[in-house]
């Protein structure tokens, strides 16, 4: 009599498109089903045991700072694919300063739970998140934070600044600088016009030391990050090489099951603590902090923090190369009380 056959079964330890199954009672079925409904794709079997790396998307029409989104989950793909695993993005809500009614920061919890519970419903053997307006990173941070998967964060990189008779401008410090010019009847209406029209002189997030570009240089200083992913400028070709290391990285990450807690640390906090003081970035830091850190049952002395005001020097005698503006945006504005209006 011939052995009867049995449908196989997900591993103890289960990865890629076998982990967090949907539960039909019978756990070969489930991969069965799963794997028939993902086939519709195109996908083969080749391909399906592969390590999964999810991409959080937050393109949104009504976000301009991840108007670059297209181009980077493409290149996070390239990536993923160079390093042997298979790549899946995913949308979660998207949050823009700007188009957020009647304030955006009560959105960034409810970006967070969407980003925990899309890592927590889906199969995924560790994620990029992808995101770079103000409450973005942060609620990306928390969310893969509370999930606990291998994570690696992606910021989609500073915009482009414009320029106003001869002078260069750039959102959105020179928003208020000019719009409070106009209130006080020092400019016209053709003048503020014109101003508006080269604010923002590209896709991306603020170009000047803002909570977007102190996010990005947070993510690094937490070692969220790969090399030098904080300051290349979202519409260059430097943006696109950070985002395909990105996502080799991904996979490395997930072969190491390298997960979040293991980075964020306490001695990570200090470090993203210490870089906030230094690049005198945006008062909202400490916040974002407080809340990433609590996700882990850590919490951010405060005291520590007034204590190393004391010890960490604003970088002003950096020396930046020519290739970034946003570094030399970043130095220029650091010591100004304007520098952090977002």
């Amino acid at each position: 009599m011939a052995d009867k056959k049995v449908a196989p079964q997900p591993p103890a330890e289960a990865t890629g498109m076998k982990r967090g199954l949907t539960s039909y009672g019978d756990q070969g079925f489930s991969l069965f089903l799963l794997k028939a409904f993902i086939k519709g794709a195109g996908y083969t079997d080749q391909a399906l045991d592969r390590p999964v790396i999810g991409i959080v998307n937050t393109g949104s029409g009504f976000n301009a700072c991840h108007g670059n989104m297209p181009q980077l989950v493409e290149a996070v793909k390239r990536g993923v694919m160079l390093a042997g695993g298979l790549p899946v993005d995913f949308p979660t809500i998207s949050i823009h300063e700007s188009f957020s009614s009647p304030t955006s920061m009560y959105l960034r919890n409810l970006m967070s739970m969407d980003t925990e519970e899309m890592i927590r419903a889906q199969p995924m053997d560790a994620v990029v998140l992808i995101g770079g307006c103000d409450k973005t990173v942060p609620a990306q941070l928390m969310g893969a934070a509370s999930a606990g998967i291998p994570a690696i964060q992606l910021v989609t990189g500073a915009m482009l600044t414009g320029s106003h008779r001869s002078e260069r401008v750039g959102a959105c410090t020179d928003c208020r600088l000019y719009w409070g010019k106009f209130r006080a009847n020092e400019i016209d209406q053709q003048e503020i016009d014109d101003v508006n029209n080269q604010l923002v002189a590209s896709v991306g997030t603020c170009s000047v030391m803002g909570t977007a570009s102190t996010m990005a240089c947070i993510a690094k200083a937490l070692g969220m990050t790969v090399p030098g992913a904080a300051t290349p400028p979202a519409v260059t070709a430097d943006r696109i090489r950070v985002v395909e290391q990105t996502g080799t990285t991904a996979v490395k990450l997930a072969a190491e099951r390298l997960t979040i807690d293991q980075i964020l640390t306490p001695k990570a906090f200090e470090n993203a603590m210490r870089v906030l003081l230094a690049i005198g970035g945006s008062t909202n830091a400490i916040v974002h902090l407080s809340a990433i850190a609590g996700r882990l049952g850590h919490k951010i002395d405060l005291e520590a923090l007034d204590r190393m005001g004391k010890e960490t020097p604003v970088l002003l005698d950096l020396k930046p190369t020519g290739q970034h503006y946003i570094w030399r945006t970043f130095i220029k504005r650091a010591a100004s009380p304007r520098c952090c209006v977002n």
